[in-house]
């Protein structure tokens, strides 16, 4: 679709945080609306012909059969957000949802450089999509004070321990 062109390469036009995908962050895939990305994308298409919205909550149709059991699975990136996602950027400002993702994107930058050994990308990217910055923020700050050997395992471990009590699966769900 190569009329298909968005602003905000941060939240997706249907509600997914393409900047905490590791598909973007392998420079794989640009990004919804940014060149080569999913030229398939039926939502990119109704867009299209619509009004060219930013996000689907812009559309009087929202939600329409698109969004029926769209958080049900996952690709590359987890779906388990993305009706809340459009919601947070309507109620937050796009401003001020942007700049949660971008520092989001930092710390998730930070971790696969630091504390990722080989096998830690799909999970980092999980947590921090899924889980609220200030908790985030919470465990990198508490991990400052571990010798550094010990923070991937501490890191990891209080990940899963949020999750659990969030009853967040940190785990692509596949058909």
């Amino acid at each position: 679709m190569d009329k298909f062109t968005r602003n905000n390469q941060y939240l997706s036009l249907c509600g997914l945080n393409c900047s905490l995908c590791s598909m973007n962050l392998g420079k794989y895939c640009p990004g919804c609306g940014q060149g080569c990305g999913n030229q398939l994308c039926a939502i990119a298409r109704c867009s299209m012909k619509k009004s060219n919205f930013e996000y689907c909550i812009e559309c009087n149709e929202y939600p329409c059969t698109y969004y029926h059991d769209i958080d049900k699975y996952d690709s590359f990136i987890t779906h388990q957000n993305q009706k809340s996602n459009l919601e947070k950027i309507k109620t937050m400002g796009s401003d001020t949802y942007n700049q949660e993702q971008i520092e989001k994107r930092e710390i998730l930058e930070f971790l696969l450089e630091h504390y990722n050994d080989g096998r830690r990308k799909t999970f980092y990217c999980l947590a921090i999509n899924l889980l609220e910055l200030n908790d985030i923020r919470s465990v990198i700050k508490s991990s400052e004070q571990l010798e550094s050997n010990e923070r991937t395992n501490f890191i990891v471990n209080a990940f899963k321990q949020l999750s659990s009590e969030q009853e967040i699966e940190l785990k692509l769900r596949k058909k």
